[in-house]
């Protein structure tokens, strides 16, 4: 009877792992143009918040996730890695990423929001241009 009901377990288990997934949803589309843009949005949101802000907190937190979604679903996509924007991106993403682990409670310097967001528009543009 033991058996059974271990079986059984296994079986419901295996049931309802599969049903829902086994992969980790991201909140991204999987169109790089789109996803790229809204990593974008989020970020320039991050850059532009005053220290002093209520839920600052939580927009880091989802710019931080986004960072993560972004990276895990497109660092090994080859007809991007390639493209200059995707190359721009991840510079800036790992800048302000770096920054975020390395100075966690600090505000982000004015010099590195400067770069962060000409290199936000560099990717715009590119993304403009179909790149």
């Amino acid at each position: 009877m033991k058996r059974y009901w271990s079986r059984l377990l296994a079986l419901v288990l295996v049931l309802a792992i599969g049903l829902m997934g086994c992969g980790s949803p991201d909140s991204l589309t999987g169109n790089y143009s789109q996803d790229t843009l809204a990593v974008v949005n989020i970020m320039k949101t991050v850059l532009e918040l005053p220290n002093d802000a209520p839920d600052k907190a939580a927009i880091q937190a989802e710019a931080r996730q986004k960072i993560n979604d972004f990276s895990a679903r497109y660092q090994r996509v080859n007809s991007v890695s390639s493209l200059n924007s995707f190359t721009t991106m991840r510079t800036a993403l790992n800048s302000l990423a770096g920054h975020y682990s390395s100075y966690p409670n600090r505000p982000v310097p004015e010099k590195l929001k400067k770069r962060l967001n000409l290199e936000f528009q560099q990717v715009e543009a590119a993304l403009k241009r179909g790149g």
